[in-house]
């Protein structure tokens, strides 16, 4: 099978239930920007530098979003009952989410001024997720409430406050001192 179809030549795209739309439509950027922010939480893990932990919790971060972006390219939400893998964007996730930044945030020292992105290749990364990860939830919040499962929303919002606390982590644990605003 060749990578490319030249189905989207015309700037057009399929959604998984068949739809064709065009390329700018908001669902279609809404997805892409999912798409991005797991990408850009791939550039962290590369960056190296990351303790097992935050690599593995990475890991799992990527396939969630790859769920949550089949979520978003399915309007009619069957996806779920047809590929078991795209439902991982639950209540019980974002509870372990949760416990995530609540860990995290118990090895840091509180916070008590704004700070400046930066850090290390890996902080500093983590630091442009959380933006994407802002992005894409304004987005899947443009598509309105009846577009999207809540739990995608609350996801993404929680998910933006676990990247802001991983990359506070991955410079303190590796001694980089954070900058102040």
């Amino acid at each position: 099978m060749k990578i490319y179809t030249k189905t989207g030549d015309a700037g057009e795209t399929s959604l998984f239930d068949g739809t064709r739309v065009g390329k700018d439509d908001a669902r279609v950027a809404a997805y892409g920007d999912v798409d991005e922010l797991q990408a850009s939480i791939g550039v962290a893990l590369a960056a190296g530098g990351l303790a097992e932990d935050l690599a593995g919790l990475i890991v799992g971060l990527q396939r969630d979003l790859f769920a949550l972006g089949a979520q978003l390219a399915d309007p009619r939400h069957k996806i779920a009952a047809r590929v078991t893998k795209a439902s991982a964007i639950s209540d019980e996730r974002i509870a372990e989410l949760e416990q995530w930044i609540d860990r995290l945030e118990a090895e840091l020292p509180p916070l008590r001024h704004f700070i400046l992105a930066g850090g290390t290749p890996a902080g500093a990364a983590l630091h442009l997720s959380r933006t994407v990860c802002r992005r894409a939830e304004r987005h899947v919040i443009g598509l309105g409430a009846d577009a999207t499962e809540p739990v995608i929303r609350t996801y993404l919002n929680r998910l933006s406050d676990l990247l802001f606390v991983m990359a506070r982590a991955a410079n303190h644990r590796a001694g980089v001192p954070e900058t102040k605003w």
